[in-house]
């Protein structure tokens, strides 16, 4: 292992199954200078978003023999105290942003799930649901800050990894960057594959907002036998009794 010194203190918590499965990553060149932009920016005093053993949350939560769907996101949000490392998701007590707002409103006109009360997306992630940003790292106030950085190396790493096997998963593709992200997923007939544009208030109402792809994926799931999700979301009281965040 090279010395990853803003990335070893998240490596050395990383799930085995992702650790065996990306090692090849982990020991390449691009992620060395990966390492070494985010280690620089660290010494110059940059804020950078999530915490860094929240970096790899998603796969901590998400193991790779325990995913039915992939969802991507683009990078974390970078406001203080929203992000830890699942795409769409805030930490408890965080106002719920424009776009999940209308993830949650999209699951309600497609299963009637109730608009919860948070945006803390745990229960999905602990039930097989990925939620991964395609950038993992974002400086505080500075959208897409971190797009240039190299993190495409380890998220592509993840989803070619998914999308090679053959044990049935739905992509949720919304939006360009996810699209493109997720590509390799298309050429497998094992999994199934939904596009939209992204949930975003700028896009949404052009695609995404009527897609049903959650009552889709659920279909796939039922069909293939993986069970469903269930999209409803605990109390916090309840994610705060024993579910990580």
């Amino acid at each position: 292992m090279p010395n990853l010194s803003f990335l070893a203190p998240a490596y050395a918590g990383l799930d085995p199954a992702w650790r065996s499965a990306l090692s090849e990553v982990w020991h390449s060149a691009k992620l060395a200078k990966l390492d070494q932009a985010l280690s620089q920016r660290h010494a110059a005093g940059a804020e950078i978003y999530p915490q860094r053993d929240q970096l790899f949350h998603a796969l901590n939560l998400t193991p790779p023999d325990q995913v039915k769907v992939v969802i991507l996101g683009q990078d974390p949000y970078h406001g203080s105290g929203e992000a830890h490392g699942l795409a769409f998701s805030v930490l408890p007590g965080v106002k719920t942003p424009p776009s999940l707002r209308n993830i949650f409103q999209e699951l309600h006109s497609d299963l009637g799930v109730p608009l919860p009360a948070h945006g803390t997306l745990s229960h999905w992630a602990q039930q097989g649901v990925l939620l991964l940003n395609s950038v993992l790292t974002v400086e505080k106030d500075c959208a897409n800050s971190h797009r240039k950085l190299g993190w495409e190396v380890l998220t592509h790493a993840v989803i070619d990894t998914l999308a090679r096997r053959d044990t049935p998963t739905v992509f949720l593709l919304w939006g360009s960057a996810a699209q493109k992200l997720g590509a390799p997923a298309a050429s497998n007939p094992h999994h199934c594959v939904l596009n939209s544009v992204h949930p975003s208030p700028l896009s949404a109402y052009r695609g995404f907002l009527g897609c049903r792809h959650f009552s889709q994926a659920n279909a796939f799931l039922r069909e293939q036998g993986r069970g469903e999700i269930d999209w409803r979301l605990p109390a916090l009281p309840t994610l705060q009794a024993g579910l990580a965040f």
